[in-house]
């Protein structure tokens, strides 16, 4: 067993068990270890030391809120920092003692077998290269947007389709009559997708962006669907995009070869035929490329910036070719611009081709825009990287397409025989009606002849090279577009096919997950890539490569455009881009769109398509992979679920739906496994059944009237003695399934100084209970009180005795422990009474400009941040801004205030202000502390004024009282929550809500009188405060 050690330094005259027990011992350069290793935990000192005295959340065992605690792996060197857990902090000194983990780890947080692998894995990888997003993203996208569609069949699309076709990517936003044509369709796409590809990387850290969080790992359009969709969609996903840019390898290759033919028939240097001289040519270069590939991810990246600079080189060279006009290009059908060219060459002019035909041709050249997302692993910040880098490279990237389409059609002919003798005849003047005849030339007599036109945009792939001012820069440019893009796609295809399979979706493709090298190059993918991309190569054909790609590509697009659709739609609490700039409906618009123009394209293809997504997804669903992302499904499904059982709990029964729903007393279900099997036998996809296990006022009423009062809740009672017990029953068995309580919600007890003390021993005891079953617990004050029941005759809220009411929550309020029979005689409403019923009423009403103050001083997970988010998120809070009170030292306030606003950036959560407060453990006002005093002298035992026996006597019939000793020993406690009251008031009294961390309380060791007292002194004349504190495990997270 593994144990725990709490070593104190500093002044030796406090012993370490007072510190323990006060909680209140600071932090030291003395360690806390789990003899495990791995994890490293708070150190401390006491808090007698001066300089400490000074300060506020470095002087506790109660952690203040660090980043750190929120990391899902372990930092650099192996050590994993948690927070202190709330047994620690919480349960008796003598189990803490004993049993700090039981297991040897702190409740669960030990490192799980993916992190373990990648913590082992940031140890091999020191020094691993990271990018910029315009070396990683922008660089990427251009030139894989750029490919093998600009240089050698922009001037084809733009014969086949005209002009029109793209000029009208402007004009089809301003009216309505234009079509929406090739480039337009494929900008609006890509857009679309770009946006939210945006969306989802800035939902949370990528794994594998930050070397403290993780090593490489891969992914791009497969990590980013499946952490969003699951492991169904993102599975499936996955192995089509990564078949996809292996495909592409082989289309840019092909682009490339093609060019180099055309370059060897130029000389008359053909070795075998035109087809298989490409096959040989792209068999070589797809070689090469592998080797530049397999040298590993620095030398790919100087590789691409020395393309980039010649692919931009050429595209300028091509514009000013355009301007330069030469009389010897004439007879090729190049005139320079002219409106009549331009006229001919506006409306489209299809030859074998239908307008999806050529854009489906077309499409590949805009796929380009995931290159950088997949290389997510190689990105020193994913989150701002890859929006601004993918949607500057659509921008860009369109801008020059769409100059290029302009340019070759206001410039270059159709048909053009290449034959300056070609001239029009002086009598035939009238009748030839061609563009080119203004110019001298007569074309129309190849348009009859068969493969009589050998040039123009319709017949000569190489026209961009004879309209540029030189022409072999053009040729370089087609060399790297092409090339630097069958580099990208290398690279990408082995990645995303890597990051599958160390998912370990697909169990028979695990040998293709090994890495090798510090960039953990995945070289068994590089060779899979290579073979799939020499196989296409050999058809040696781009216009049959080039729609296969489209299909597989645009299904990508769709499932990530309907992926941030589902998580919007899902509505869960993790679902927060920091990327604003998106709408659910428009990405829901982007995939439909996407799979139109699949069936347009293609219907057998694309129905193809769709049954291998739908054939993987059914066998990851039947395989159940053992991975758990938190995605949308998830929470879609939690949310149906829990709107559904909403719903069926105002159906009334009847005979015709009865179903069996069946408690079966198994004790533990394996121990009577044929009473299980014979019940399962018939419950199964049918009914309810409930495996019950002991160890040694009618509902229907409460329930109609939460409906009736549109209250989103369950009603649900329990016999029990006294109070207590029914919060215990109620703590364990409420829920059903993982739709159950994780958190216990108190008013707060106005009145416990006017009652039988024992009823705030059993008030105090729930709280305490709630935190032994790991909940979270939360109480609500309001200066006026809660409880209503006395005004209205009759009980509309929980209650508890005298006390005020308790609630369960899981995620909507679970109403519990209502009392039927309670009734109280109808009084007239004095002033009291109206100010009760009107607080009770307030959180009805639109809260208006205002704010919502939270006092985060102690990490417990996140609840304390979390509640306020989602509060500010509703209607009736929507104009309220978050103000966010943290504690500090005082000569490191600039500092605290700047991790906090790191951490609630890195959370996403909105916030107006951040103040840091120094003074904290400045000692409260002396009036205020006489207060106290005066407050507590009821309840305290006086020991020194009575014998011990009769002293011990007293403290075991009366349990709540304060001890002298006990009221030392916590004396810096003490002041702080008065303090802190003053510091309230101070800051936060005209807060529309306050909602602060819950002091804890050690069981067995502070007296139910003093924590209560503390809770008085803490909350007293304020404005709505809400104690919370979590069962410090994790709520929030940073990652996707």
């Amino acid at each position: 067993m593994a144990s725990r050690e709490i070593l104190f330094s500093g002044n030796t005259s406090f012993t370490p068990n007072e510190g323990l027990q006060n909680g209140d011992t600071v932090m030291s350069e003395t360690s806390l270890h789990s003899s495990t290793g791995g994890q490293h935990h708070y150190h401390y000192d006491t808090h007698t030391n001066t300089y400490y005295l000074r300060t506020f959340g470095h002087n506790t065992i109660d952690a203040v809120p660090n980043i750190d605690f929120y990391r899902q792996t372990a930092a650099p060197l192996g050590e994993k920092l948690i927070r202190p857990t709330l047994s620690e902090l919480h349960d008796e000194l003598d189990k803490v003692s004993r049993h700090p983990f039981e297991d040897g780890f702190a409740n669960g947080d030990e490192l799980t077998p993916a992190e373990e692998a990648t913590a082992k894995e940031i140890a091999e990888s020191k020094g691993v290269v990271k990018f910029g997003w315009i070396k990683g993203v922008l660089v990427r996208c251009m030139l894989n947007i750029w490919g093998v569609m600009l240089f050698i069949r922009m001037s084809w699309i733009v014969g086949q389709a005209g002009i029109g076709k793209f000029v009208k990517l402007v004009l089809c936003f301003i009216s309505a009559a234009l079509s929406c044509l090739i480039v337009v369709m494929a900008t609006i796409v890509t857009t679309i997708t770009g946006l939210s590809t945006s969306a989802i990387a800035t939902n949370g850290f990528v794994r594998g962006a930050v070397s403290v969080v993780a090593s490489t790992l891969w992914g791009g359009a497969y990590y980013l669907i499946s952490r969003s969709l699951g492991p169904e969609f993102g599975g499936s996903i996955g192995l089509i995009f990564a078949f996809a840019n292996a495909v592409a390898v082989a289309m840019y290759v092909v682009g490339f070869a093609e060019t180099v033919v055309e370059l060897l028939a130029g000389v008359d240097a053909i070795m075998t035929d035109q087809t298989n001289d490409i096959r040989i040519i792209g068999t070589i270069t797809v070689i090469l490329l592998l080797g530049i590939s397999v040298a590993g991810m620095e030398w790919e990246a100087k590789a691409q910036i020395f393309l980039l600079v010649v692919l931009i080189t050429a595209i300028v060279n091509f514009f000013i070719g355009t301007f330069i006009p030469v009389k010897l290009k004439e007879p090729v059908g190049f005139f320079g611009y002219d409106v009549s060219i331009m006229w001919e060459n506006m409306g489209p002019d299809f030859r074998r081709e239908t307008f999806f035909s050529v854009f489906a041709i077309f499409f590949p050249a805009a796929t380009g825009i995931l290159a950088g997302a997949n290389i997510s692993g190689d990105l020193a910040d994913p989150q701002l990287a890859i929006p601004r880098g993918t949607l500057l490279a659509i921008l860009i990237t369109g801008v020059v397409y769409l100059g290029v389409a302009v340019s070759t059609g206001a410039c270059i002919v159709r048909d053009a025989t290449g034959d300056m003798n070609h001239t029009v005849n002086s009598q035939f003047l009238t009748n030839c009606t061609d563009a080119a005849c203004k110019f001298g030339y007569d074309f129309s007599t190849c348009k009859s002849e068969k493969d009589g036109c050998r040039f123009g945009l319709h017949n000569d792939f190489q026209v961009m090279s004879l309209v540029s001012g030189f022409g072999p820069i053009i040729t370089a440019g087609i060399f790297s577009a092409t090339l630097s893009s069958a580099l990208a796609s290398l690279v990408s295809a082995p990645k995303v096919f890597q990051a599958l399979c160390k998912d370990n979706i697909y169990p028979g493709l695990g040998l293709f997950a090994k890495g090798y090298g510090k960039n953990n190059e995945p070289l068994r993918g590089y060779i899979l890539t290579f073979v799939i991309a020499l196989a296409f190569i050999l058809i040696a054909e781009l216009n049959t490569i080039a729609p296969i790609i489209s299909n597989f590509f645009l299904a990508s697009y769709a499932l990530i455009n309907f992926s941030v659709f589902h998580a919007s739609l899902a509505n869960s609490p993790g679902w927060r881009p920091s990327f604003k700039y998106y709408n659910m409906w428009v990405s829901l618009a982007g995939a439909i769109l996407c799979c139109v123009v699949m069936f347009v394209i293609n219907w057998w293809a694309a129905l193809l398509t769709n049954v291998i997504v739908l054939g993987l997804y059914i066998y990851v669903s039947y395989k159940k992979p053992d991975v758990n992302w938190g995605s949308s499904t998830q929470a879609l499904t939690y949310h149906q679920a829990l709107t559904h059982t909403l719903h069926l709990s105002g159906v009334e029964d009847h005979i015709k739906n009865f179903r069996p729903q069946c408690l079966v007393m198994t004790g533990f279900p394996n121990s009577r496994p044929a009473l299980l099997d014979l019940v399962h036998s018939f419950t199964k996809n049918v009914g309810l059944m409930i495996c019950g296990h002991i160890r040694t006022v009618k509902q229907s009423r409460y329930q109609r009237w939460l409906l009736k009062n549109e209250t989103k809740a369950f009603y649900a009672s329990v016999f029990a003695e006294d109070m207590r017990q029914g919060t215990q029953y109620l703590l364990q068995a409420a829920g059903l399934g993982r739709l159950k309580p994780n958190t216990l919600v108190l008013g707060f007890k106005n009145d416990w100084r006017d009652g039988d003390m024992m009823n705030v021993e059993t008030y105090i005891s729930m709280i305490h209970d709630a935190f032994d079953f790991q909940f979270g617990a939360v109480i609500l004050r309001l200066k006026e009180g809660l409880d209503v029941s006395h005004i209205q005759g009759q009980v509309l809220s929980c209650h508890l005795n005298e006390l005020s009411f308790v609630c369960v929550c899981c995620g909507v309020r679970v109403l519990a422990t209502i009392s039927a029979d309670k009734k109280s005689p109808t009084v007239s409403l004095n002033v009291s009474d109206q100010k009760l019923l009107e607080a009770s009423q307030m959180f009805q009403k639109k809260q208006g400009k205002g704010t919502v103050d939270v006092w985060w001083l102690f990490d417990d997970g996140g609840l304390t941040l979390l509640i306020p988010y989602l509060l500010t998120n509703k209607k009736r809070w929507k104009e309220c801004k978050i103000r966010v009170f943290i504690g500090g030292k005082i000569n490191r306030i600039d500092h605290d205030r700047r991790a906090m606003a790191t951490l609630l950036s890195k959370f996403r959560i909105d916030f107006s202000d951040i103040t840091v407060l120094g003074d904290m453990n400045t000692k409260p006002k002396k009036e205020h502390v006489t207060a106290f005093e005066e407050m507590i002298e009821p309840y305290r035992l006086k020991e020194d004024d009575m014998e011990q026996e009769t002293a011990e006597r007293l403290k075991n019939s009366e349990p709540w009282r304060i001890t002298d000793n006990e009221l030392e020993l916590y004396r810096t406690k003490t002041n702080r929550q008065i303090r802190l009251n003053e510091l309230l008031k101070e800051h936060s009294g005209t807060a529309n809500l306050i909602v602060m961390s819950l002091p804890l309380a050690r069981k067995g060791a502070v007296s139910s009188a003093l924590y209560m007292a503390w809770l008085e002194a803490l909350s007293k004349d304020l404005p709505p405060i809400l104690l919370v504190r979590g069962n410090h495990q994790s709520v929030l997270t940073f990652y996707s």
